[in-house]
């Protein structure tokens, strides 16, 4: 077994915090496995990467032993994380929150070992919690205290409504913690506040506190905005091989060591040597390829990477796209985009006239495919490269 500061080592890897070290050191010795907690709210019917930073996390935790707490938040969904937001969230349905949770669970054991994670709901617990129950947990808290939140707090100043059913999430949250007696749990950076608030019901209800590891949220393939479907900036983990490999190829080389840091499974000093390489000289598109193939094969196979890798290749014949191109979002007001307005949106061409005649002059390319359509509409999800011209490149993604 590594010794605990080799495995510290690991935990913290791509972290932003651990709280507190020195518990998680005394959790470590004592040589039990470690009960090992992250929510996540089924507001949506898919995952992607940046979801997987902290599915990540939990494989390597299991790795070394530990035992998994997958908690789908199915009732805490009907509230509506309040997190970051401006403005009250809509809850979802019981009807959406059980798709939603149904399509979590086929997708996280393409990361997590099942025989060492254990899929729960927090309802199982929560319906349990009658009204007294419910006002006797919301008595542990003040108003102020809630208020000390930074996203309540400038909702607050800036005359924004907040409900009252808002200031429940953080307190269901740690109630989940004591409900599963976690030794440690995992959120983003934006989640500090509700991860400190299970320490503090663990401390109320007589049980030793969990330690907090927060990690960092991953940015989308435009570098700038946190990875979001509704930002078209994101990589599906159901999305097709080729797809996730096109994408990854596309980011920046900066983007590409922190996708590698917070995703790959690769050892920390592989990594290293990687740097030092690209320091030296070495291409980094060669990193960025064996990258790119080792999602593709975490999400499908390893055959579907080599074939991912012949399909692009294939496509794109070195020299004939750059490694880097901008991701650009543009919005279609139906199902879809036409391509003339898709290349104007995307700044590929000063108008949509210059679209036209350079489709005319056999000068656009969809996925390295020659368009001849004047009338091709790009479907809304889609995501394609286009180029016009032998200079102008861009990965285009329609969102509705």
């Amino acid at each position: 077994m590594p010794q605990v500061h080799e495995v510290l080592e690991i935990i913290k890897r791509g972290s932003d915090e651990l709280l507190v070290e020195q518990e998680l050191i005394d959790k470590l010795k004592s040589g039990r496995p470690l009960r090992v907690k992250a929510g996540f709210d089924p507001t949506a019917p898919d995952l992607h990467l940046g979801h997987t930073v902290l599915l990540n996390k939990l494989r390597q935790l299991q790795e070394l032993g530990h035992q998994v707490f997958f908690l789908i938040g199915d009732f805490t969904g009907m509230i509506g994380d309040p997190t970051g937001k401006s403005a009250t969230r809509p809850p979802l349905t019981k009807e959406q929150v059980k798709a939603n949770a149904k399509s979590y669970t086929e997708q996280v054991f393409k990361i997590l070992k099942p025989e060492q994670t254990e899929v729960v709901f927090n309802s199982s617990w929560m319906d349990k919690l009658d009204a007294s129950g419910m006002i006797r947990l919301a008595a542990t808290h003040t108003v102020a205290r809630m208020l000390e939140r930074d996203d309540f707090n400038k909702r607050y100043h800036n005359n924004q409504p907040i409900a009252i059913h808002e200031f429940l999430y953080p307190l269901l949250q740690g109630y989940d913690s004591v409900e599963l007696k976690a030794d440690l749990e995992l959120g983003g950076t934006d989640q500090k506040f509700n991860l400190l608030m299970g320490r503090e019901l663990q401390k109320h209800f007589g049980q030793s506190p969990q330690c907090v590891l927060t990690m960092p949220l991953l940015e989308g393939l435009d570098g700038v905005n946190k990875m979001s479907k509704s930002l078209g900036n994101y990589v599906g983990i159901n999305e097709p091989a080729q797809e996730i490999f096109g994408k990854l190829m596309s980011a920046s080389d900066e983007l590409m060591w922190r996708y590698i840091e917070l995703l790959s499974f690769e050892p920390l000093a592989t990594i290293r040597q990687w740097r030092a390489e690209v320091e030296a000289g070495r291409n980094p598109r060669d990193i960025k390829v064996g990258f790119a193939q080792e999602m593709v094969a975490r999400f499908h196979s390893p055959q579907a990477a080599k074939q991912a890798l012949a399909d692009f290749e294939a496509r794109f014949q070195k020299g004939a796209i750059p490694d880097e191109m901008p991701g650009v979002s543009v919005r279609a007001e139906k199902e879809g985009l036409p391509i003339a307005q898709a290349l104007k949106l995307a700044g590929l061409v000063a108008s949509t006239s210059e679209a036209l005649r350079m489709i005319d002059q056999g000068g656009v390319k969809i996925d390295g495919d020659r368009v001849g359509d004047k009338g091709l509409i790009l479907l809304a999800g889609a995501t394609v490269v286009a180029q016009v011209g032998k200079r102008k490149f861009a990965r285009i993604t329609i969102s509705c």
